[in-house]
């Protein structure tokens, strides 16, 4: 057993006085199998830790199958703000022999590892290929958790044969003894959440107390953060609570239609919670289509997906831009082709989101960077559909989606005002335009404003079917200019950190914002010339793009694909830009020794 090698090798020690040591930060990996509730513990140590008074960033690593394989769950917790959640971890929480071999390799020496002794019988260290695990254990601080016969001396009652159940909050009761934190104030459970969770986390903390592991505990400087509210959000959460708080500054209702997938389906989750109207469709097509419908009718029409549904909803997204309605579509993207990972990042749509329609249909395109910024970008994707009459295309993927990181909650003043394009009050052609050359939304129902619907080309003022030539190169040149026109709208693009001109500027999108600013932050405190910038508005680019990038002798663009935004780049800028791709998410690592070779 586990706790024999760790008592063999004079590891245990149970001392009476103990010392508490201060942190700025700590990375913590929880490692076990699907089934074992290690989504649910971060998800609870997290908020635990921001009712605290810490930042958190989080990140989320998990298999397709119920119950199959293994989940993990990475912590950073800090007294500052923090957008990446680390490469090495400083406490490896396991649950089996084979997760510690496989984890261990990233856990800092002298690190903290946390186990769960039930996991570490001779078979098991056996098929983990571990015959000296006295030898890899010196390294390292080991806490053994005898977490069913621990419940059961303090009379839980709960089947030892079930107790598996519950040792997650078990070990979150442990952490809470060894860094401090204040349980009974900050660890909150709902109605739904099974009773003996409480006692349970209770056990786990005065197992820690009475035995007294070690002569160290630890606490987590807190930050005295700006007054306001403050939660925990993920990518989901933040797209879904953007579009709400658009839709009530716009004063109209939304309306929700989505087909089941993954890692989308959590957004539908969130959005039914607040009484928005949710149709759950028999397909992508339906969702889409149905979305535009509730577009016509003077809603705002809303539809998620990921990469395969993105392909079936193309033509939906032509027909309702040949329609020149408000709508939404949300890719939160996953790896492919086909099926592919659904449960891991790629950031391989976004030639689809550029070029995926037939005809000449330019859609806006923005992408979130973070999962609080997931509502920021949601916010103003609605407020641009809006009011400039044009389907948008939200991209995020699934690092967003299921990362969670401390968000101030923001105020309904601070957020922008939306106007709707309705006229009513003048008499006017059903397309007829703004000054911006933007129609009117008027619903169906009004006198004076009837107009044919469907994909055929409009003409111009009437709405009416119109198979000229003439009319239909004016209405493409037409449409495409009012796109245009919303580089006017956007804000002028900027450094995101170092100098205007240098040697290097990493240009970025999506997800990898967090590792890319750290990296690049540990260049510059190394004196190399490199510079960063974000591109949260991918189409159309933002004014003042360019005179940065030229500003620059190399441009280097990481990405999670074979490179589409370097070809993009390419091909708008006509400069060759380096580029890193990568099928899996990268590493601050990756981009130092990238930046290395290239300087």
């Amino acid at each position: 057993m586990l706790s024999n090698l760790i008592e063999d090798a004079g590891l245990e020690r149970i001392c009476k006085k103990r010392m508490t040591s201060l942190l700025n930060d700590v990375i913590i990996l929880f490692a076990g199998n699907s089934g074992d509730g290690i989504q649910f513990l971060g998800k609870k140590l997290s908020d635990t830790c921001t009712s605290s008074g810490n930042y958190i960033s989080t990140f989320s690593d998990f298999t397709a199958e119920i119950r199959a394989g293994f989940s993990g769950v990475k912590i950073h917790i800090s007294n500052k703000h923090i957008s990446y959640t680390g490469e090495k971890y400083d406490v490896l929480v396991v649950m089996n022999a084979f997760l510690l071999k496989k984890n261990l390799k990233k856990l800092k020496v002298g690190g903290i590892i946390i186990a769960d002794i039930s996991g570490f019988n001779k078979n098991q260290l056996k098929l983990a290929g571990y015959l000296d695990l006295e030898y890899t254990l010196k390294k390292y601080k080991v806490f053994c958790l005898k977490i069913s016969s621990s419940l059961y001396k303090r009379n839980i009652k709960i089947n030892k044969k079930k107790s598996f159940l519950f040792k997650n909050m078990f070990v979150l009761g442990f952490l809470c003894w060894l860094y401090n934190l204040n349980f009974s104030k900050n660890v909150f459970f709902s109605k739904k959440e099974n009773k003996y969770n409480l006692k349970i986390l209770k056990s786990g903390y005065f197992f820690g107390k009475k035995k007294g592991f070690y002569t160290e505990k630890y606490r987590i400087f807190y930050y005295k953060k700006k007054s306001g509210r403050y939660r925990n959000i993920n990518g989901n959460e933040g797209i879904s609570l953007g579009m709400i708080a658009a839709c009530k500054k716009a004063n109209i209702n939304m309306f929700y239609s989505w087909y089941p997938i993954t890692p989308a389906s959590e957004i539908f989750n969130n959005i039914s919670k607040y009484g928005i109207k949710t149709f759950q469709a028999e397909d992508e097509i339906s969702a889409i289509t149905s979305a535009i419908g509730a577009s016509y009718s003077g809603n705002l029409g809303v539809t998620g997906t990921s990469g395969p549904g993105m392909s079936l909803k193309q033509e939906g997204l032509g027909l309702c831009f040949m329609l020149e309605l408000p709508l939404v579509v949300i890719n939160v993207q996953r790896a492919g082709p086909s099926t592919g990972l659904p449960t891991k990042t790629e950031q391989s749509d976004l030639m689809q989101a550029f070029y995926g329609r037939h005809g000449e249909c330019p859609i806006p395109i923005l992408a979130s960077k973070s999962p609080s910024n997931c509502f920021y970008i949601s916010f103003i994707a609605c407020k641009i559909a809006i009011e400039y009459m044009t389907p948008v295309i939200i991209l995020s993927d699934g690092y967003l989606a299921n990362s969670y990181e401390t968000w101030k909650f923001p105020k309904g003043k601070d957020l922008k005002r939306i106007k709707v394009n309705y006229n009513y009050k003048n008499k006017k052609l059903p397309y007829e335009r703004n000054k911006n050359g933007i129609r009117f939304w008027v619903p169906p129902g009004n006198r004076g404003y009837e107009n044919l619907i469907g994909g055929l080309e409009k003409e111009n003022l009437t709405g009416n079917v119109s198979s000229e030539e003439e009319n239909h190169e004016f209405m493409i040149k037409n449409r495409q200019k009012k796109i245009k026109k919303l580089k006017n709208y956007l804000p002028l693009k900027k450094i995101n950190i170092g100098k205007k001109k240098g040697k290097l500027l990493i240009l970025s999108w999506g997800s990898t914002y967090g590792c890319i600013t750290e990296a690049v932050k540990k260049l510059i405190r190394k004196g190399y010339s490199v510079s960063s910038m974000h591109i949260e508005y991918i189409y159309p680019f933002p004014n003042g793009m360019k005179d940065i990038i030229y500003n620059f002798d190399k441009i280097l663009i990481p990405e999670i694909n074979n490179g589409q935004l370097s070809n993009i780049i390419r091909e708008k800028f006509l400069i060759s830009p380096i580029a890193l791709n990568k099928i899996m998410t990268f590493t601050v690592s990756d981009i130092l020794n990238k930046v290395y070779q290239v300087l």
